[in-house]
């Protein structure tokens, strides 16, 4: 089994990213109230622009019925829960924390689906008409960090046999 000090900070970081996640989210919602305003200009290359992800990732297997919206809100609590099983019985720290920030992220787009029907992305990075990413979210940030840094310790930084955090 993993290290109970490791879990304890996966926990914690998954909990505060869900937590930020979901504030973010509200003051999109409703402070700002992006949907109606539809985009707000902050600078040159960044913008808040209102998207409703009905899909995962960049929109791949987009539910567009309510049987559809719940098969895809059970697959991807069965992956969250999948990265949890793994985050709880990881050993090395630094996957502890990466494998926490995919956690949080997932929860965080499970939520939204399962109040809104649909995930809320607002975070809109472009160069001129060049935009290297599809509007995002905090939580889509999260699970893409958490998955680059998980593949970079696994390809990078890890001797076959290396148990060392």
């Amino acid at each position: 089994m993993g290290n109970p000090k490791y879990r304890l900070q996966g926990l914690m970081l998954a909990s505060f990213l869900f937590i930020a996640d979901q504030a973010v989210k509200f003051i999109m919602i409703g402070p700002l109230a992006l949907e109606s305003r539809r985009q707000i200009h902050i600078v040159s290359f960044f913008d808040l622009t209102w998207a409703e992800n009905r899909g995962v990732s960049m929109g791949f297997l987009e539910a567009s019925s309510d049987a559809q919206r719940w098969l895809l809100v059970a697959l991807t609590a069965l992956i969250a829960g999948v990265v949890g099983v793994w985050m709880w019985r990881e050993k090395l720290r630094g996957d502890v924390l990466a494998l926490s920030m995919v956690l949080g992220g997932a929860l965080g787009n499970i939520v939204d689906r399962v109040r809104y029907g649909y995930v809320v992305d607002y975070a809109d990075l472009h160069f001129g008409n060049f935009r290297p990413f599809w509007i995002f979210n905090l939580a889509d940030a999260c699970i893409t960090i958490g998955v680059l840094i998980l593949l970079a310790r696994a390809f990078l930084l890890r001797d076959k046999g290396d148990t060392n955090p």
